[in-house]
């Protein structure tokens, strides 16, 4: 009875849209979602860093999720939104095409990733949630960056902040 307890957890995700694919970060992670802002270019950034943003006067390094997983660029438009996130104690932002909805999945129709998964590095994709006919590729941002990259990231967006 127990097993059945913990495989019928439900957990809630934050989902939006990449290209083709729907994915899904925990909404324990996500602070807020924002409309697009004028994005500071940060000299030196890695090539995935889309720029930074004043949020509330602090500087918030945005990562566009699209160079970040090697998919075609995509002009941006009006349902491009700025995920923000806590992320290892960091405030960053996600850039996505859109947000779609908060979602409450069962963690027994998420199972783990496949070996090869879509367009996205199999090490930050903790697994894959079914619902009805639609898969969610739920994102583990924890390992969204390695270490290097979190440095990389957080350590230049603070020399200008």
């Amino acid at each position: 009875m127990e097993n059945e307890t913990v495989n019928s957890e439900m957990h809630q995700f934050v989902t939006f849209k990449l290209a083709a694919e729907k994915y899904g970060v925990n909404i324990l992670k996500v602070q807020e979602i924002n409309n697009l802002k004028d994005f500071a270019k940060i000299p030196h950034a890695p090539s995935y860093v889309e720029g930074a943003i004043n949020l509330r006067g602090k500087v918030i390094p945005v990562i566009n999720l699209r160079k970040k997983f090697s998919i075609e660029a995509k002009v941006l438009d009006d349902y491009s939104k700025i995920v923000i996130m806590n992320v290892r104690g960091h405030i960053m932002g996600i850039l996505v095409d859109s947000v779609s909805e908060v979602l409450r999945i069962p963690r027994s129709v998420i199972m783990p990733s496949p070996p090869v998964s879509s367009e996205v590095k199999a090490e930050f994709v903790h697994g894959i949630a079914r619902l009805d006919q639609c898969l969610i590729i739920i994102l583990d941002m924890e390992k969204l960056l390695d270490h290097n990259e979190h440095d990389a990231v957080f350590g230049v967006a603070s020399l200008h902040a």
